[in-house]
């Protein structure tokens, strides 16, 4: 990222999936955005015509704060 919160914004998303898919910090590492997207996906609520986009995560991460 530009603005050089690209560290934070990362630090943040796998806190995320430790506590949504279990992820140990080497398993978020080793993932692709497509894999963090579609364990994400999983979280909508199934009649969701919409694909997880970043006010879902959020959404999420207000719900399931770090810390």
């Amino acid at each position: 990222m530009a603005d050089g919160r690209l560290g934070s914004a990362a630090v943040t998303l796998a806190g995320v999936m430790a506590r949504v898919a279990g992820w140990r910090p080497e398993e978020f590492w080793a993932a692709t955005p497509a894999d963090v997207r579609a364990v994400l996906a999983g979280w909508t609520e199934p009649e969701a015509e919409a694909p997880f986009d970043g006010a879902a995560l959020a959404a999420m991460m207000e719900r399931f704060p770090d810390g």
